[in-house]
């Protein structure tokens, strides 16, 4: 799994004129699931989310995560954060998993954020077409791979 997360003042997802997630403070996150991924790697992401500590303290020092600050998280699948650009100009998604595996995942990681928050994660619309709107805060991004756990 592949995350893009990016710490937001406010965050929305809509496909065509409905709004499916919005939220204010929290994290953004893009997430696209590998053929290869398996339950253990969505554990792994979504704990290692809520944790990640990237909110200013009272020093102005980012030592707090989203659990702490009691922040948001909204979900978008992005198979396309598995492009391959080695050959030609067109990206290749051959790796990203296909909805019969992907959505289950993509599920499942949103139940432990939302378990592991406390908060339900707000989200898009799997395969959708969607429009995302947001006001990254810092700014911060951070991307993880599941593969690479850095």
């Amino acid at each position: 799994m592949r995350a893009v997360i990016q710490r937001v003042s406010r965050a929305s997802v809509s496909v065509g004129s409905r709004i499916t997630g919005s939220i204010g403070p929290g994290l953004m996150v893009l997430l696209g699931i590998e053929d290869s991924d398996e339950k253990a790697d969505a554990e792994w992401l979504a704990s290692k989310i809520a944790q990640l500590r990237i909110f200013d303290d009272d020093a102005g020092v980012m030592n707090l995560s989203v659990t702490d600050t009691g922040g948001a998280i909204l979900v978008v699948s992005q198979f396309t954060l598995h492009a391959k650009t080695r050959k030609g100009n067109r990206p290749s998604y051959i790796r990203a998993a296909h909805p019969d595996k992907a959505v289950p995942l993509y599920e499942l990681f949103t139940r432990l954020v939302s378990e592991l928050t406390g908060k339900k994660a707000e989200t898009g619309e799997f395969g959708a077409m969607m429009q995302v709107e947001l006001v990254n805060d810092g700014p911060v991004t951070i991307i993880i791979d599941t593969r690479e756990k850095e």
